[in-house]
């Protein structure tokens, strides 16, 4: 299983952009900090939404924080979009590395809805320590 993204860089030019291409230039950008350049491309393609667990699968910190802070941005600026992303993010719940499990529950706090906080919910009995402590945080915030 791959946990980071292959950079474009390393990549021949085929003259199109696949959508692992996207995903990595995404994650990439996350990475440098270019987060509004994030949110300018997801206000323009709703899809990225089903990717949010690729990103958070990334080895690289800087991705998986800039995820969170994307979702800050786009839960004030799209809240009536921020919901495409609970598929994806209930994958994550289901990933065997307990930071990807963490990171999933910590947006789906920051998305905050009914329906996000109970996937929170099921997650205050993660056999990782940390993983519940973060889901049992956010339901006590969230109340």
């Amino acid at each position: 299983m791959q946990h980071r993204l292959q950079p474009a860089s390393d990549r021949p030019d085929r003259g199109e952009v696949s959508d692992d291409e996207l995903l990595t230039v995404i994650a990439d950008f996350l990475d440098m900090g270019f987060v509004e350049n994030i949110v300018a491309m997801f206000r323009q393609e709703t899809r990225y939404y089903r990717w949010i667990d690729r990103l958070l699968a990334d080895e690289r910190f800087a991705v998986r924080l800039g995820v969170s802070v994307l979702f800050e941005y786009l839960v004030q600026e799209r809240p009536q979009e921020v919901g495409l992303a609970l598929p994806s993010l209930v994958a994550a719940l289901d990933s065997d590395l307990a930071r990807v499990r963490g990171e999933a529950v910590s947006v789906l706090g920051i998305i905050g809805t009914d329906e996000a906080l109970a996937h929170v919910g099921a997650m205050v009995n993660d056999p990782d320590p940390q993983v519940a402590e973060v889901a049992r945080d956010i339901l006590d915030t969230a109340r």
